[in-house]
């Protein structure tokens, strides 16, 4: 299905109006595959790594399929393993359903359930929860399934990890015959076979997104992680430190793209974008100016950086990180070429932080943390390279006709004070950002780590406390506020003590059994 458009699936066009102005210009694998499987009724396993674009691949065609019942009950459930995915799907769900006024509420422990209780009774459409919390409230006779058209599975494999296979089977037992059943799931474990055997009817569709292993060994790769405020300014910072001879630019939408040509255009940069809504003249035009060198700067999406072929791009900065992991492998592909050293630079944000391992993961590469420059980095920066290029000047004779002009300066002023004068002209000609604060970014502190023990294991923190020291060598004050839940639990740790902990906790045993250990998203 080789660039399909999303207005070839089938799509309502409330839901097509929304993903245009989300800015994707055309859908993921997975997305143009099982889209039109779903809008066909059929029960469909969807079996993708994560960061494919899952949650609109389900999303749209059950957003699409939309009536609200007579009676006013649930339309559609979607199960998740933790809170945080929980929040993410219903938040793109939101966005996605921006024209179709359907009423969505998350549910998950560690919320007051008081408030989740009052939204479920003034009526809503479409549940997205963690399994525990979902069976809480489907016992307290709060949710009723017997009328749901549609039951999502997210990340089934993740909620197997977990524990919640018995969950999961008696939501399933719950909810209606006639609903229409969607799994998703980045592996697909015998446990999970046989739940697609007990519950997804027998006409059901498996469609497999397989990844295939790519990496590019001429390519330094790094990441900053950055506050979503300061994307800008930290990607300004960037440039201006490393001053690329020839740099492209990722975007994940066209919207994207125009916004941060103008923001860079604005600030003095030599840069043009290219993107889907561009006809091909316009689009011609600019990459000649780039590959002719009369351009820094491009900033694309992945669609519109197809077929481009550039010698000599230094950087490839993913400015978002890709819809698809696939995607940043061609992305970061379009420097290093011919044997040529090439470097990449992604920007993530904490939140964004466990897809980026997921990329590691998938492509069997490190991608090394930079922090990002200071205000002092840039300035000693501009300082060597201004001062490069006065030294190569004074081994040419073009500037002795500048030497009658800076004897007159000599009568009036310190020669020394003219040099840093003119540097300081130059210097705040090249920097272009009205940087204020010396430091911006992520400021190193605590992470929040997700373990797969809890309450139900007789956990606690003395022994928790015990099993890191005696595992991992960690002392008490580098661990921080411990949440156990019934079958998890989230523990907060120093920043310098958080890969120790994964390398040497993750599989060994406490409370009697094997402990998946992974990064959380921060507590706000």
């Amino acid at each position: 299905m080789e660039n399909v458009k999303f207005n070839e699936l089938g799509l309502n066009d409330k839901v097509l109006r929304a993903i245009d102005d989300l800015g994707f210009e055309e859908p993921s694998r997975i997305q143009a595959e099982v889209i039109p499987v779903l809008l066909e009724g059929y029960d469909a396993i969807g079996q993708a790594q994560t960061g494919t674009g899952k949650t609109l691949a389900f999303g749209a065609p059950i957003l699409s399929k939309f009536e609200r019942s007579e009676n006013n009950k649930i339309h559609t459930i979607i199960l998740a393993p933790t809170r945080e995915l929980a929040i993410q799907v219903n938040d793109e769900l939101v966005r996605i359903a921006k024209y179709s006024r359907v009423r969505m509420l998350p549910v998950y422990g560690g919320q007051p359930i008081d408030r989740q209780i009052r939204a479920l009774k003034s009526g809503i459409d479409i549940v997205v929860g963690t399994p525990g919390r979902v069976l809480d409230l489907i016992r307290r006779d709060l949710i009723d399934l017997s009328y749901i058209k549609f039951l999502v599975l997210d990340e089934a494999d993740e909620m197997l990890n977990m524990g919640f296979i018995d969950d999961i089977e008696e939501i399933l037992k719950n909810a209606s015959k006639e609903r229409q059943t969607m799994l998703f799931s980045a592996t697909m474990p015998d446990e999970i076979k046989k739940l697609t055997r007990r519950y997804l009817k027998e006409d059901s569709k498996h469609i497999s997104i397989i990844k295939n292993t790519m990496t590019v060994s001429t390519v330094s790769q790094y990441y900053y992680e950055i506050k979503q405020k300061d994307r800008f300014e930290s990607f300004c910072r960037i440039i201006d430190v490393d001053e690329p001879a020839s740099a492209i630019i990722f975007c994940k939408t066209k919207r994207g793209v125009d916004e941060l040509v103008e923001a860079m255009q604005a600030r003095g940069y030599s840069v043009e974008g290219m993107h889907g809504d561009m006809n091909q003249n316009q689009r011609m035009n600019t990459l000649r100016k780039f590959k002719e060198g009369n351009l820094e700067f491009l900033v694309a999406t992945d669609v519109a950086a197809r077929g481009i072929d550039v010698e000599n791009v230094t950087h490839v900065i993913n400015y978002d990180l890709p819809q698809e992991i696939e995607s940043y492998v061609h992305r970061i592909g379009r420097t290093g070429r011919a044997n040529r050293e090439g470097i990449a630079y992604t920007l993530v944000t904490p939140r964004e932080y466990m897809t980026l391992k997921q990329i590691e993961k998938v492509t069997k590469s490190k991608i090394k943390r930079k922090e990002i420059p200071t205000i002092d980095d840039i300035f000693q920066a501009k300082f060597k390279n201004i001062l490069g290029r006065v030294r190569e000047t004074l081994e040419q004779e073009e500037y002795k006709r500048f030497v009658p002009l800076a004897a007159e300066l000599d009568d009036e002023f310190n020669l020394v004070d003219v040099a840093a004068a003119l540097m300081n002209i130059v210097y705040n000609k090249e920097v272009s950002f009205d940087y204020t604060e010396n430091s911006i970014g992520v400021t190193a502190g605590r992470i929040r780590l997700f373990m797969t023990v809890g309450r139900m294991d007789r956990l606690n923190p003395k022994m928790l406390l015990q099993f890191l020291n005696e595992t991992a060598k960690v002392d008490r004050e580098d661990i921080g506020d411990i949440d156990i839940l019934e079958k998890f639990t989230f523990v907060d740790v120093s920043e310098r003590v958080a890969d120790t902990i994964l390398k040497r906790c993750t599989g060994r045993k406490l409370c009697g059994r094997k402990v998946n250990i992974e990064i959380s998203k921060p507590k706000k």
